[in-house]
């Protein structure tokens, strides 16, 4: 049988393909999906999900004209391959390929750039009120999941919708429910009799003859109003969307194209706003992800016999780390609670809530609310630890500094995947928390050398009376032996792991080693650097940093994270307030976002590496190998 999506260049190559075609594509897309995801990583079980419903809304709308927007975007796999984008899906994901995410810079078939959950419905009403500026009559649509409904964002989008009345569809991709037929069949056949331009005629002219009955006629219409109301509410499960002011369709079955283009067809005909409700099952068509849809949700490299994922010995995460330390210091401190927002494998808090189910806290998809419900918690008496990804802290930003700094209370921010995080990209990567949390008051910053060191920041920072960060990298950890008890760190205090006359190198958190492995370079060219680990942003070691000043007049710091308000401006900023005049250099993340790439590639694209550190020093410090610049 000749294979069909090679044929697929662009959504128009769809157009005449019948059901049984399209039943074909399916099938040669979740092949493809399986084959490309079990060598890259990726976002694999909600892209098999959505095959169908990718297909038919391309069958049915006309990309790039009608404008799609894909909430988080994690699930935009399909879309690419029937965009024009096959020959480099082999790419997916790494340096200098193909996003993991919409990229209007890769196609003009990505209208809107996502990464970040519960944005699409926002998204998708400024381009339709751009349509509507303009006089255009292009559809715009919103695919966004159930998951990313809890995010309150989407709840503000969807009240404004409604207010607005304009054309707009949201398909809510639900992957959590069954489809039972009798409530399906029933609400189907609402679905297109409320979507048929029949009823509404024959709504208007009831309504209006009964307007015109003396004395009766508007009595009746509000008993009629209440009735009709209170059959709705019991068998129309829509009816949040209804009385938000959406036409509610739905639900619909998710992997039948007969379906879903009859009820896409019937919201494209449909004005004002309207929400498609498809089922979906997350992984279908790949059992071990039908299993496992949360470990296939995002996943490194897999053997797709087995579906077990390739991973390399070696010492045990950070997350992991951190997970452990939390649930033993846990067991010694009844206050300890732990809240997460709808990643609690990502940040190790199931394991938490496995031992502690009455301490730990999912709150979804809403970091807002997870910051300022952790406030409360701190100003009960407890001491919650939220873990986080450094990129979607920033969502929370006030919160943190209105309900949490302002009020001093004791809240523990541990953010997981801080620094570059690799091939999720640009929406993704974890460089910008020092900035962003160094300017709030009464804010203590901290970043471990290591795995070890981070259990000793976590018991450190539950410890202390106000706010705490912790940023610590995505991935494995160095190495270092977890024998030790865990104990407090001194307040603010950094350590030289290594002394030297010429140069000093301050670095913090995940740079700390390489630093030191740039020492050994440049002590083998005659250079002696001597390294620090900073181990605090806030509040800096003022002694130790000043000391080294003075003492090598060359310093070097090293951070990764952007340049723009990070550590190396902190240090800048000491030595100014001292009027201590030396020769710095603040060797960071420049201006600009970070695409996706392996780790190790990017870090040494930025010379954070032991030889990119190493190289710094001799170009901005010293003339040549053994001789100082003049």
């Amino acid at each position: 049988m000749e294979k069909l999506l090679p044929r697929i260049q662009g959504p128009e190559d769809l157009k005449g393909l019948d059901n049984q075609q399209l039943e074909q594509l399916a099938e040669e897309i979740r092949a493809t999906l399986i084959d490309t995801v079990a060598k890259t990583g990726g976002h694999l079980a909600p892209n098999l999900g959505v095959v169908e419903l990718t297909v038919a809304l391309h069958q049915v709308f006309s990309s790039p004209v009608d404008k799609f927007v894909f909430d988080v975007g994690h699930q935009s796999y399909v879309h690419k391959l029937l965009t024009g984008r096959q020959s480099e899906f082999s790419s997916l994901r790494q340096y200098k390929g193909l996003s993991g995410f919409p990229k209007f810079q890769e196609s003009t078939h990505d209208a809107f750039n996502t990464g970040h959950s519960s944005t699409s419905i926002s998204a998708a009403i400024g381009l339709a009120l751009g349509r509507d500026q303009q006089a255009a009559q292009h559809d715009v649509i919103s695919v966004i999941g159930d998951g990313a409904l809890t995010g309150g964002m989407a709840f503000e989008a969807l009240n404004h919708a409604g207010h607005l009345g304009t054309n707009l569809i949201v398909i809510l991709n639900d992957n959590e429910m069954s489809i039972a037929s009798n409530v399906g069949a029933m609400s189907s056949y609402l679905s297109r009799m409320r979507s048929d331009p029949m009823y509404y005629r024959g709504k208007e002219e009831i309504e209006n003859l009964l307007k015109k009955l003396p004395a009766v006629g508007s009595r009746v219409l509000r008993i009629m109003d209440r009735l009709k109301d209170t059959v709705k509410y019991l068998v129309v499960p829509g009816m949040l969307f209804e009385e938000l002011g959406f036409t509610y369709l739905g639900p619909v079955d998710g992997h039948n194209f007969s379906s879903l283009k009859s009820v896409l067809r019937s919201a494209k005909n449909t004005k004002g706003p309207v929400l498609v409700h498809a089922l979906t099952r997350k992984g279908k068509g790949y059992l071990p992800a039908e299993k496992n849809p949360d470990l296939f949700h995002g996943i490194g490299a897999f053997d797709i016999a087995t579906g077990k994922p390739r991973k390399k010995p070696g010492p045990p995460s950070y997350t992991k780390v951190f997970s452990d330390a939390l649930i033993e210091v846990a067991r010694k401190d009844q206050k300890v609670v732990a809240v997460t927002a709808a990643m609690p494998g990502g940040t190790g808090i199931d394991k938490f809530s496995e031992e502690f189910p009455k301490r730990a806290y999912d709150v979804g998809i809403a970091e807002q609310h997870a910051v300022t419900m952790s406030a409360g918690l701190a100003a009960a008496g407890y001491k919650p630890v939220v873990a986080i990804y450094s990129t979607f802290l920033q969502r929370a930003y006030d919160q943190v500094m209105h309900d949490v700094a302002l009020q001093n209370l004791p809240v523990v921010f541990a953010l997981d995947r801080a620094g570059i995080v690799g091939e999720d990209g640009e929406t993704h990567q974890g460089l910008f928390d020092f900035a962003f949390l160094r300017n709030i008051p009464r804010m203590t910053i901290m970043a471990p050398k290591d795995e070890n060191e981070l259990r000793h920041m976590l018991l450190t920072a539950i410890k202390q009376d106000g706010p705490v960060s912790i940023r610590y990298p995505r991935g494995k950890g160095v190495g270092a032996s977890l024998e030790a008890p865990m104990h407090e760190l001194p307040p603010g205090k950094g350590e030289i792991l290594r002394q030297g006359e010429d140069v000093s190198i301050i670095a913090i958190g995940n740079t700390v080693y390489p630093s030191l492995e740039a020492a050994e370079l440049l002590e083998k060219e005659g250079i002696a650097a001597a390294v620090v680990n900073a181990r605090y942003v806030k509040p800096l070691d003022n002694e130790l940093i000043l000391n080294q000043a003075e003492k090598s007049g060359k310093l070097l710091t090293v951070e990764e994270h952007v340049l723009a308000g990070g550590f190396g401006g902190a240090v800048l900023e000491l030595l100014a307030q001292k009027d201590l005049r030396v020769e710095v250099y603040n060797l960071a993340i420049p201006d600009e976002f970070i695409q996706q790439g392996d780790t190790a590639i990017m870090r040494k694209e930025y010379k954070l590496d032991a030889a990119g550190i190493a190289d710094t020093v001799r170009k901005r410090f010293f003339s040549s190998e053994k001789g100082l610049k003049k």
